[in-house]
């Protein structure tokens, strides 16, 4: 088994900077791949400080084969069980009920709160392309600016995209860290909560009466979702609370004497792969099958589902690589060494590092991989308390998604959908996810007082 290796504390340090220097200018300013600037970057730093070939060969594998073995089967699961959740309606299902529920005066809280339940286990993107057609009916119907309905919305997909597994970004990272997926999870939901307000209707509120921008043309025209033929509410959401209440159980009857003896079921149920296979095929026969889906094209749709699943691994991966070279090289210890000496918190530092990735890279996903890289080649991560280290999990997702603009893809697309010009996009969208991600910080920071 390779274990570190004892390499000059300087060398290390400058190998470690010139190393994330030279990925960060090999993604922004020669446009390379995320996957290959990150294994390039990696590769570099052992190279430089001295690593031997064979210690930075078993980093490159172990880091691969460690990262994927626990996400990879997630990320799969997940995408399948998106794709049917799209197909068949049930995302529209959702918000169509919640605005129902909240009447038009308060559209934009139902929006906010369908937001983060579908970024679950959706991609933003499609949630984005599914859900948005609604908030620019409810603008037009009540004669607003679209914004008092699609910034909530936006608020809503990034705080579950970020904070709340079944989605890729938190079980990545706790993966890397070693915590469990229940308290991930507690601990997203009250970030994301949090989060959804303050940037969602309230900073919705706020953008609506400052910009006046209307309906786009193109969306308009566009003919609204027939109800008729939706799947039930009580159904959709039964289906999607599957993994996360079979999660949950598992980590509750580890500490409830009551539940000892049903804790070895709900250890496999709660297990996370198991628990979102249940959910997929429950999804399949229901909203799915169910619905008039033939097993052929349910087959065809949950198959196209994986194609971007193959680039989140990759990228995953590739961060592994770099965690296990710091982890190996020594530069955990350095790392740790220097927080240690600075009395500067695990949670802050996991937020700082992730969010100076975000604003060079643009990517959350590679701001999450590299910053969960980091903090998990610190000595002694994996003896801190399960509340702490989902606490850590929390910052780094924080980080990744602040400050959103000219390298984010996400700009862009939100940019031409809602059909705002560049500084406009920064005035709201760009201050929307900052919001998101930093009062979700502040509300893991404060939890972690706690741990």
């Amino acid at each position: 088994m390779t274990t570190e290796i004892a390499l000059n504390p300087t060398r290390l340090v400058i190998a470690a900077v010139v190393g994330l220097l030279l990925l960060l200018v090999l993604i922004i300013r020669f446009k390379i791949q995320a996957m290959i600037s990150i294994l390039a970057g990696a590769i570099s730093i052992g190279l430089m400080a001295g690593m031997p070939a064979d210690n930075i060969i078993a980093a490159v594998n172990d880091g691969i084969g460690n990262t994927l073995k626990g996400i990879a089967l997630l990320v799969g699961l997940g995408s399948m069980f998106g794709a049917i959740l799209e197909i068949s309606g049930g995302a529209q299902t959702l918000a169509v009920t919640m605005v129902k529920w909240f009447g038009d005066r308060k559209a934009a809280w139902a929006l906010g709160i369908t937001g983060l339940i579908i970024a679950m286990p959706v991609f933003f993107d499609a949630g984005l392309i599914i859900l948005i057609p609604l908030a620019f009916s409810l603008a037009r119907r009540t004669q607003r600016s679209s914004l008092f309905y699609v910034i909530p919305l936006l608020a809503g997909l990034a705080v579950g995209h970020a904070f709340i597994p079944p989605t890729p970004g938190p079980i990545l990272v706790a993966n890397m860290l070693g915590v469990e997926l229940g308290w991930v999870i507690v601990v997203g939901i009250f970030c994301g909560i949090v989060s959804m307000i303050v940037a969602g209707p309230i900073w919705g509120s706020i953008c609506g009466r400052t910009y006046e921008i209307p309906v786009p043309a193109h969306v308009a025209e566009q003919e609204e979702t027939a109800e008729s033929g939706l799947p039930g509410f009580g159904t959709v959401t039964a289906i999607i609370l599957i993994p996360l209440v079979l999660i949950l159980l598992d980590s509750v009857s580890d500490v409830v004497p009551a539940l000892a003896f049903l804790q070895p079921v709900f250890s496999f149920l709660g297990e996370p792969f198991v628990a979102l296979l249940i959910a997929t095929i429950a999804a399949m026969l229901i909203l799915g099958i169910g619905h008039g889906y033939s097993r052929e094209e349910l087959e065809k749709v949950m198959t196209k589902s994986l194609e971007p699943a193959g680039l989140i691994l990759l990228v995953t991966a590739c961060g592994g690589v770099l965690r296990y070279v710091l982890q190996y090289s020594g530069m955990g210890d350095v790392i740790g060494d220097a927080v240690s000496s600075l009395s500067l918190p695990i949670v802050l530092l996991a937020f700082l590092v992730a969010a100076l990735v975000r604003i060079c890279v643009g990517s959350a996903t590679v701001a999450m991989t590299m910053a969960a890289g980091i903090v998990a080649s610190i000595p002694g991560i994996s003896e801190l308390s399960p509340l702490y280290l989902a606490c850590t999990t929390a910052a780094v997702a924080g980080g990744a998604t602040i400050c959103s603009h000219f390298n984010d893809s996400g700009f862009w697309l939100v940019k031409s959908l809602v059909g705002m010009d560049e500084k406009t996009t920064l005035k709201t969208w760009t201050i929307m996810e900052t919001l998101v991600g930093g009062t979700g910080f502040l509300v893991a920071l404060i939890i972690s007082f706690f741990a």
